[in-house]
């Protein structure tokens, strides 16, 4: 994904338990993940459109031919 490896993933993960506490770390990710599901929601919506706008403009072009 990102070229992390295991050893620095479970280094992320330590650095986060010491931030965050055993207590607030399971809010932390599930904020993060909502997060990430709506950005990528966001996007995959924007892609769509900008699809549908790309395919419009050919069938214009095409019309006008």
């Amino acid at each position: 994904m990102f070229g992390l490896g295991p050893t620095e993933l479970i280094i992320i993960l330590v650095i986060a338990l010491v931030i965050f506490g055993p207590s607030r770390l399971p809010k932390v990710g599930q904020s993060v993940g909502q997060a990430l599901r709506a950005f990528r929601d966001s996007t995959s919506s924007i892609e769509e459109e900008v699809k549908k706008s790309l395919g419009e403009s050919t069938s214009d072009d095409e019309s006008k031919e």
